[in-house]
């Protein structure tokens, strides 16, 4: 469909030759645009739509180093573990600490990790580590 649109008019002709189908292009063309603006009208709108009055969303983001062996050695492996569960943990405990000063109901909606692995001349072996993680809460 939108190989069609983007070719002048007489290679439209040309490829239509059938006189219902000229006049399926343009109603095609609208379908397909009315579908596209529906799908982009419901990602816009289902996060608004999920969070009801009272409730908020909190993101909570923690970077740090961690050194020691960054290769695929057994102690590498064991090394990322730590981080990731250091991460995990932490998400685990935030749920609390909100519970403590601000929401009386806390939800955890996402947790990411990103590990990356340093090493060279200048600088420690070992990996620099963050996470991310979302929460939906309900205010006191």
């Amino acid at each position: 469909m939108f190989a069609i649109r983007s070719l002048p008019d007489r290679n439209l002709r040309w490829l239509c030759t059938d006189m219902s189908l000229q006049s399926q292009v343009p109603l095609m063309m609208l379908r397909s645009r009315l579908a596209l603006a529906g799908i982009v009208l419901l990602f816009v709108v289902t996060p608004a739509a999920a969070q009801s009055p009272g409730q908020v969303r909190v993101q909570s983001t923690i970077n740090f180093f961690v050194a020691g062996p960054s290769g695929d050695s057994e102690e590498g492996q064991k090394l990322r573990d730590r981080a990731r569960r250091t991460v995990y943990e932490m998400a685990a405990r935030e749920c609390e600490l909100l519970r403590e000063t601000l929401a009386r109901d806390c939800r955890m909606e996402s947790v990411n990790t990103n590990i990356n692995r340093q090493f060279g001349s200048q600088q420690p072996e070992g990996f620099n580590v963050s996470g991310s993680m979302g929460f939906q809460i309900t205010l006191k």
